[in-house]
C-alpha cells in the first residue's frame, strides 16, 4: 500500500514538473519530501512495533478471565493463521476453536499443559494436521488444492505432479512410515501457530502455545467429541489466547551471536 502511495506520489510529481514554473517545482518538491518522510516514518513506526510485539509475547500460563477477545479481533487471528505459508501451498491444517465450558472440562483431565490456560483462556484453540491419505501424492484433497482452490493450468499441475512425488519419495523420503507425512504437516501447522501467535502480540492479545499433552489421548478426544476424522487429521498443537492476568518477568534469550554463524 506504501509503495503504491509512493508511485502516486512521485507520477503526480513527475506530470506538475513538466508544468510548473520553477518556483511552483520547488515548492511541490519540499512538499513531496515532507510527504515521504512522513511514509518513512510510518514504516519505521511499524517495523518497531513488530519488535514491541515481539517481546510483548510470552508463554501467558493464566489469563485474566473477566476479559475476552471481541469477535473481530479473534476472526483476524484466524485469518492470520489462513494466509500463513505451507509447504506446496497445501495449506495442511484445520483450526477447532474450544468455547464450551464442557469440552474445556474434559480437556482439562489429559492437558496437562493448559491446567491454568484452558479454564481462563477467553479462546482456546487445536489446530490440526493432516495424515497421509489426504497429502501422498495424487490424493483427493490434493487435487482439490491444486484445481479448486490454487486454480492452477493444466501444464503446472502435471509439473507438481512431478515434483511433489519426487519431493515424497526421495528428497525427503516421507513415504517409508505414516508417521513422517504427519509430521512434515505437523511442522508446518507451526508456521501458522507462530504467525497467530505474533499476530495476537501485535494486537495487544496475550496467548500460550500448548504441546503438553498425550498425542493418543487428544486424538481420542477430538474423535470421540468433536467426530474429527483420524484417519484424516491428528492434533498438531493447542493455543490459548487472552489477557494476562499477571505481567511476565523480563523476556530473556541467548545472545544474537550465539545462535548465528556467518559465511
Amino acid at each position: 500500500k506504501n509503495t503504491h502511495y509512493l508511485l502516486l506520489i512521485l507520477t503526480s510529481y513527475s506530470i506538475k514538473r513538466k508544468h510548473c514554473k520553477t518556483h511552483q517545482t520547488n515548492l511541490y518538491f519540499s512538499q513531496l519530501a515532507d510527504i515521504l518522510n512522513q511514509i518513512k516514518i510510518k514504516i519505521n513506526f511499524m517495523e518497531d512495533k513488530f519488535l514491541d510485539a515481539m517481546m510483548f509475547r510470552h508463554a501467558c500460563k493464566e489469563f485474566d478471565d473477566s476479559k475476552k477477545i471481541s469477535d473481530e479481533d479473534f476472526a483476524q487471528i484466524l485469518e492470520i493463521g489462513r494466509l500463513s505459508p505451507s509447504s506446496f501451498g497445501f495449506e495442511p491444517w484445520k483450526f477447532l476453536v474450544i468455547q464450551d465450558t464442557t469440552l474445556r472440562s474434559k480437556l482439562k483431565e489429559i492437558v496437562w499443559g493448559a491446567q491454568g490456560t484452558l479454564p481462563s483462556a477467553s479462546h482456546y484453540l487445536i489446530i490440526l494436521a493432516r495424515k497421509k491419505p489426504s497429502l501422498i501424492h495424487g490424493s483427493d484433497y490434493v487435487e482439490h488444492m491444486l484445481h479448486n482452490i490454487r486454480q492452477l493450468p493444466q501444464e503446472a499441475i502435471d509439473r507438481y505432479h512431478v515434483f511433489y512425488k519426487a519431493f515424497q519419495e526421495s528428497d525427503f523420503d516421507l513415504l517409508k512410515n505414516d508417521r513422517y507425512i504427519f509430521d512434515w504437516a505437523c511442522r508446518q501447522t507451526y508456521i501458522a501457530l507462530a504467525n497467530m501467535l505474533t499476530g495476537a502480540a501485535y494486537m495487544g492479545i496475550d496467548s500460550c502455545p500448548v504441546e503438553g499433552f498425550v498425542i493418543d489421548q487428544m486424538n481420542d478426544f477430538v474423535s470421540k467429541e468433536l467426530a474429527v476424522d483420524t484417519e484424516e487429521f491428528g492434533v498438531s498443537v493447542m493455543a490459548a489466547f487472552g489477557y494476562r492476568k499477571i505481567e511476565p518477568r523480563e523476556k530473556t534469550r541467548q545472545k544474537i551471536e550465539d545462535i548465528t554463524t556467518w559465511y
